[in-house]
Parts: C-alpha cells; structure tokens; sequence
C-alpha cells in the first residue's frame, strides 16, 4: 500500500508539473537518450520533469524534443497493437505490432514440484518449469537505432528464403521482440510519431480509438503468412555471478543442400549486469547439442565482432545471430 500511494504521489507531482508548464514530461534526445538512467528500472522514470531537463543531468551536446506523455505500465493484462512505448532497457521509441504468449523457463525460479511435460532441460543443466509470460512484436523508430548501437545491435528479424530464391537468408531492419515488464507506455497527439518504413503499412491513424494506431489488413496478412517463423514460443532464462542470460529460439525451417538437410536456427541473446561492477564479455564458449546426438563446440573473441562492457549505466548488451 506505501509502494502504491508512493507511485501515485509520483504520478500526481508529474501531472501538477505538466499543468504548470507548456512542455511535456516525457523528452528525447534528438542525438542520444536523454536520460542515461532510463535503462535502470521504469521507477525512476517517475520524476519530475526539472530533474530530467537539468543541464547537470543532460550529456553535453544533447537536444530534447517533446514526444509525448507517460501512461502508467500496466501490471497486469496486455498491451494492444498500436501502442508506443519507450524501451525501459535500451531507450528506444516504439510501437506494439501484436503480442506473443511463450513459455518462460527462468532457471533463477525454483520448481517445486518438475513436471516433464511442462518443462525444458538442457545437458547437465537442472529442470525448469516453464509460465507463460507475454512478449511483444514491434517496431523500432530508426532515427533512436544510431543511439542503441553500442547496448544492442539494430535487431532484425531473419527469415528463411524460398527454395527458389538465390538468397539463404534475407532480413527485416527495426524489427524486435520485448518482453512486457520492459514496455513504458506512452501517448502522442503525432499522427506518424514511429519512423520506419512498415509503419503506415501495418498502421492506421484512428484517433476515435485507444490507442489510436488500429492494424491494417496487411499487417493481419503479413502475420499470418509468416507466423511460422515469427511466432515465439520458448524463452530461457539464467543468472550467474550476477550476470543474467536470456535466450530466445526461433525454429527458421529447413532447406535441402548437397542431398542433405540443414535445419536453421536464429536466437536472441540479452546479457545484463545485475552488480554495480564492471564486467565485460572477452570470449564465447557454445556447446551446441542436436537431437541426432552431434555435439558442435564454437569458441571465440567477443558476439557479433564486440566485445560489450557492462556497466551500471549502460547494464545491458543484446544481440542476434543465426544456426
């Protein structure tokens, strides 16, 4: 009850502070993010205004534009398609495409009682009961894509080309999966307020509803057609000296290459700093086991070409890569 009246008082001291003044609370950094805490948790989001504006607080060089007004997250049900919402890890702007329902396994939450059939179990690893938990896919406003560069890469999502095709894979720039507890929701009076290049293909402006961006039978189409390989199903989760893995799979299909078969595999892989020490990712180690009974071990320098340092302001680094 303290949280809540305490939340509530947060929200009334915003709502006194956008009566009193003639620009909106919620801001962004025409060349950067800024708030560099924004990827703390959504808590502190619920500041007066003053404190996000101050010159002693704004990284040197940056310039605000309004955006738009803070809604409050919900804790329970879901968003809808249409809703834009700031990333509460990697800051970017976004819009709701349609959510997903996966099987969570955290393997920081113990089960009391494993049930097989529910559950997911690596080698060696211990046996985890999966929840449901909601994901959604959006859309990432391109102009915040040069700003994430250094906590994540410009995610995309990779499909399997047609067997007629030359291509083997193709991909969809600004296209991301973000779990529910990482949407801050917000409203904006912009017509366009996402820059991406799917937006008024997928959306239109209806401000008779709530939110006021309704999904155009294209983006219906577009989901149908390509629900195999969009559809997320399975996330794994596990913390280890503080620092927490998230793995996301996503089955691509197989194609048929020198008489044999090559199944193809994408992932997501979110790695976060739960510590205030700095730690940075040197080398990758994979043990990659299949249902044939082959083991593929990969070793290396960095993900992706980097090396991410993790930090307390900047406590996270996600990326995507293929199989």
């Amino acid at each position: 009850m303290a949280a809540a009246a305490a939340r509530s008082r947060c929200w009334a001291a915003l709502g006194r502070a956008r009566a009193s003044s003639s620009s909106s609370c919620l801001r962004w950094g025409l060349r950067g993010p800024a708030w560099p805490a924004l990827g703390a948790r959504p808590e502190l989001l619920l500041l007066p205004p003053r404190r996000c504006l101050s010159s002693r607080n704004r990284p040197e060089g940056k310039v605000l534009e309004t955006v738009g007004v803070f809604e409050v997250p919900k804790q329970h049900g879901k968003y809808e398609t249409g809703q834009l919402f700031l990333h509460s890890i990697f800051g970017y702007r976004g819009i709701v495409l349609f959510p997903w329902q996966a099987r969570l396994y955290d393997r920081d939450v113990a089960s009391p009682v494993p049930e097989k059939s529910e559950s997911a179990a690596g080698h060696g690893s211990k046996e985890v009961k999966g929840k449901t938990h909601t994901y959604y896919q959006v859309l990432i406003d391109a102009r915040d894509c040069p700003h994430i560069s250094q906590r994540s890469q410009t995610e995309a999502v990779t499909f399997l080309a047609n067997h007629d095709d030359s291509r083997a894979l193709y991909a969809i720039p600004g296209l991301d999966y973000v779990s529910h507890e990482d949407i801050l929701p917000y409203t904006s009076t912009d017509q366009v307020p996402i820059q991406h290049e799917l937006f008024e293909r997928f959306l239109l402006y209806d401000q008779t509803k709530a939110p006021p961006f309704v999904a155009r039978d294209t983006l219906c189409a577009w989901q149908e057609k390509n629900h195999p390989w969009l559809e997320l199903s399975d996330v794994h989760r596990e913390t280890t000296e503080n620092i927490r893995v998230t793995v996301i799979p996503f089955y691509m299909g197989m194609r048929e290459a020198q008489n044999s078969h090559v199944y193809w595999w994408r992932y997501c892989i979110r790695l976060e700093n739960l510590n205030n020490e700095v730690v940075q990712l040197r080398e990758r180690h994979w043990r990659i086991f299949s249902l044939s009974g082959t083991l593929e071990t990969v070793r290396g320098r960095g993900v992706v070409g980097r090396e991410p340092v993790l930090s307390k302001e900047q406590p996270a680094f996600q990326y995507s890569s293929h199989v």
